[in-house]
């Protein structure tokens, strides 16, 4: 039996009725470091099932908006150029019905796929991009797809708001600056609590949301492929998405980078009740 996200099986879950469509890809070809992103979108899945469904903050109980979960993208064994085609076929469809996509990934290579599908409903989009790494590399491994290069790739049809920062190469430093993307890194945040207004100001009204889970210090994240120190806080990070989905009109989201730790479902949880947070903050009209 497929997981769902959330564990609900009635009618606000089916695709037809719900407003959100959660598409699990669970591929992790191009991961440089720690393997294991392709079990990140079944452990979150089943983590969600535990999730208690009232919001304490939000007095509400976020499924009741309709959240349907697609079986898992068959993308096993897939060239990583054949697996982004996937994605933007399969959300192309969600978008096709009118339904809100989330992407539990698998590596951050998928919102590659997820973008460029947003891309052909909403012209004027731009990507809120949460991460530890720049991934402004052109190539890596030989790659144009690697996870290390996907904000590169994405700044070739859309402009960027990079968010938490703390670690680029010598050659992602000489490609900056760039006028489609805007860059807070870590320190940016910590000396200027009113940044949200400038990622705000440089993104447009519709906005796709990438959240690579190494954005998070080690500390809260540890289950992470590439982990970085000096990442953000869970309640910080809350009100720094909240402020800026409150001003713009979402269309998608993903959440990537997940790499399960055996014996250690902490983690997992995190990243399911982060999905359902996300999705509470979220403008339904």
């Amino acid at each position: 039996m497929a997981l769902k996200f959330g564990g609900k099986d009635n009618d606000l879950s089916s695709f037809e009725n719900g407003k959100v469509v959660v598409v699990p890809v669970p591929y992790g070809k191009t991961v440089s470091y720690k393997k294991g992103t392709d079990k990140a979108p079944a452990a979150i899945l089943k983590s969600s099932d535990n999730l208690e469904l009232f919001d304490e903050e939000l007095k509400k109980e976020t499924y009741k908006i309709g959240i349907s979960t697609l079986p898992s993208l068959n993308v096993k064994g897939c060239r990583v150029e054949k697996m982004i085609k996937k994605v933007e076929k399969a959300l192309s469809n969600v978008y096709k019905k009118k339904k809100f996509p989330v992407v539990i990934g698998g590596e951050h290579s998928v919102t590659i796929g997820a973008v460029r599908a947003a891309k052909k409903y909403y012209k004027d989009l731009s990507v809120l991009y949460f991460d530890a790494h720049y991934d402004l590399k052109d190539t890596y491994d030989g790659s144009k797809y690697s996870h290390a290069c996907v904000a590169r790739r994405l700044l070739e049809t859309v402009k960027i708001v990079e968010v938490g920062v703390r670690s680029l190469s010598n050659e992602e430093h000489d490609f900056l600056p760039n006028n489609n993307i805007k860059v807070i890194t870590m320190l940016d945040a910590l000396k200027n609590q009113d940044w949200c207004k400038g990622a705000k100001g440089f993104l447009s009204e519709h906005v796709y949301i990438s959240i690579d889970l190494d954005v998070f210090d080690p500390s809260i994240m540890p289950a992470l492929g590439t982990p970085e120190p000096g990442g953000m806080g869970w309640y910080e990070f809350l009100h720094c998405i909240k402020n800026i989905i409150q001003d713009k009109k979402i269309v998608g989201f993903d959440v990537v980078e997940h790499c399960p730790i055996k014996n250690m479902i902490a983690p997992d949880f995190t990243a399911a009740r982060l999905i359902y947070k996300v999705l509470g903050y979220i403008k339904w009209t």
